[in-house]
């Protein structure tokens, strides 16, 4: 007998997704923090438009609407002169810009959305160990009243940071190292009139040109307010406790450290000799001093434990990556746990949680280490590349176990697409193991206002998006939809995508596929065909977390049904 499905150790944003997602799946769960209240801190504050689109789909990103702020930019300055203004500019059809929100604020929505399915945080629990059998795990807690206690689950996920514990008892290799610098976190609020949702980064550098002096600033909600890095001056400094280079795995140093919280004077002086402009610091909320590791874990599990977010993967905090990489970590297992819990899943569909997500973190891991030491290098023809990069929304899974390929290869990138066109196959598009991408102008007979595709997709599992360029194409959109509704057992929904009115409406008058409604909307600002590369009938098949299983064209090849078979049992066990 187990207490629940899945035990989930750290409510940090990491750990509350994989909550949220698994409750809203239906699967039960119960997550413990060892902590007996929220942390009132800024940490992590860049939200980037890939979290969004997954709040979207989550059905929570109204809130996070109502309280972030766009980020428009970033104004460099070397040795006190301007050098560059970066614009956060990304395609139209992308549905989020980049986003600034607390680490407390992030939180306490997904906590709200986490509460509308009846879960709340166990606070003041912490995991001091656990025994893995065949079936489940027993883990060993310590209560908030100091009581020992025992909690059977059938899986245990370790979103509990960069000194986790189940990391550690897992026996899991952390291998990488330590920056030798020490830093020191404010949030603050300035007077100055530079403009409104730009950072600031600000470096003096030394006679051979080293860094020797950092200002970086990042704008947060409020009347000119940031949240500031800057090197810590000596008094605070604890130099000779961390080394840099290599070391060990019992020894992390990675995150906000106790004891030598900065003082508004701190803060100023380093504004004083760094500053665009002069300026005032005020109303300081929190200070810290923090390390900087840059470590990966060899496995992202054994068994039916695994780990997510900082648990998994440390690195420099440029450019925003690190919560939304685990943030993704949570979700793409979320989905393969529900799915594996409800009894209908690939017997090795868990593996591909590795598969997929190390890769990704391998690669976030190595570029955010090289932007820290060498800076952000891209000529102005790769800045529309460096942005999606930056935003997340190049991450793909070409050679996943999962994904059904169409024999044109994959792309390189170890997780990450290295264009923003042409997908693993010939011609424009997403390719399989690719995200979707949003587009709008989708008509039915009844909403009156154009909608967009993710509003077809929110709060779904796998879907098949099937496109109609020609009445003739309808008959092979609705046996792809009955076969995979036969094959899934019902777990996979359909609907048509038609170029022209005169398809939807024949469609819609056919619209039924082996015994079930078939829904068809319109492509009616041909965004659809434009931003997918269609040119005939094709099918997609898109998973829970919004990136293609397979792309299947034409439709009305005869092997479509039984490369549709292939990709549905990469994922469900199929009868």
């Amino acid at each position: 007998m187990v207490d629940t499905d899945v035990l989930i150790v750290g409510a940090g944003p990491v750990g509350l997704t994989a909550a949220a997602e698994l409750r809203r799946q239906g699967v039960a769960c119960r997550l413990i923090d060892r902590l007996p209240a929220r942390l009132p801190y800024a940490k992590a504050v860049g939200v980037q438009p890939r979290t969004l689109e997954i709040w979207d789909r989550m059905g929570m990103v109204r809130a996070a609407l109502e309280v972030a702020v766009p980020l428009r930019g970033q104004l460099m300055y070397d040795d006190g002169v301007e050098q560059a203004r970066i614009e956060l500019r990304l395609p139209p059809e992308v549905p989020y810009v980049f986003a600034s929100l607390p680490q407390y604020e992030t939180e306490r929505i997904l906590e709200e959305h986490l509460a509308r399915f009846g879960t709340g945080i166990e606070r003041g629990t912490e995991l001091v160990g656990f025994t893995q059998h065949q079936d489940g795990i027993v883990s060993r807690v310590v209560t908030s009243s100091g009581a020992p206690q025992e909690l059977r689950s059938r899986f245990l996920i370790g979103c509990d940071g960069a000194h986790s514990t189940v990391r550690k008892q897992l026996g899991l290799a952390f291998e990488g190292g330590a920056f030798a610098e020490e830093y020191m976190l404010a949030d603050v609020e300035v007077d100055w009139d530079l403009p409104q949702g730009y950072g600031v980064r600000a470096m003096h550098h030394d006679a051979e040109g080293r860094i020797d002096d950092a200002l970086v600033c990042i704008p947060l909600p409020g009347d000119r307010r940031y949240r500031m890095s800057m090197l810590v001056p000596d008094e605070l400094s604890a130099s000779g406790e961390g080394t840099g280079g290599a070391a060990s795995r019992e020894t992390v140093a990675h995150g906000l450290e106790g004891g030598r919280a900065p003082r508004i004077e701190h803060v100023q002086a380093v504004l004083d000799r760094l500053a665009p402009q002069p300026t005032t610091a005020s109303a300081m909320r929190w200070s810290s001093v923090f390390r900087i590791s840059h470590r990966l874990v060899d496995r992202y599990g054994v068994g039916r434990v695994f780990v997510a977010g900082d648990a998994a993967h440390i690195h420099p905090p440029t450019g925003a990556q690190g919560m939304n990489t685990g943030i993704q970590d949570a979700y793409n297992l979320a989905w393969k746990l529900a799915l594996t819990l409800e009894g209908g899943a690939h017997h090795r569909l868990l593996d591909s949680y590795d598969a997929e997500r190390r890769p990704v973190g391998e690669e976030v891991v190595g570029r955010t280490v090289r932007h820290a030491t060498q800076g952000i290098r891209a000529a102005p023809r790769d800045m529309t590349t460096m942005m999606l990069r930056e935003a997340q929304l190049l991450v793909a899974y070409p050679d996943s176990p999962l994904v059904a390929g169409d024999g044109a290869g994959a792309r390189a990138g170890n997780g990450v697409s290295e264009s923003p066109g042409p997908g693993p196959r010939p011609g424009p598009g997403p390719g399989p193991g690719e995200r979707a991408p949003d587009c709008r102008g989708l008509t039915s007979g009844v909403a009156a206002i154009p909608l967009r595709l993710y509003d077809l997709l929110r709060d779904r599992g796998h879907v098949l998006v099937l496109y109609a360029d020609s009445a003739d194409a309808l008959t092979a959109c609705r046996d792809a939809a009955a076969a995979a509704h036969r094959l899934a057992g019902g777990k996979v929904a359909a609907f048509i995508v038609a170029r022209q009115e005169t398809t939807a409406e024949a469609a819609r008058g056919q619209s039924d596929a082996g015994g079930w409604h078939l829904p068809v909307f319109r492509d009616g600002a041909a965004e659809f065909e434009q931003l997918y590369g269609v040119n005939g009938p094709t099918g997609f098949l898109i998973r829970p977390d919004g990136y293609l299983g397979a792309r299947l064209s034409p439709l009305t090849d005869p092997g479509t049904v039984p490369a549709l078979s292939n990709a549905l049992g990469r994922v469900f066990h199929l009868p």
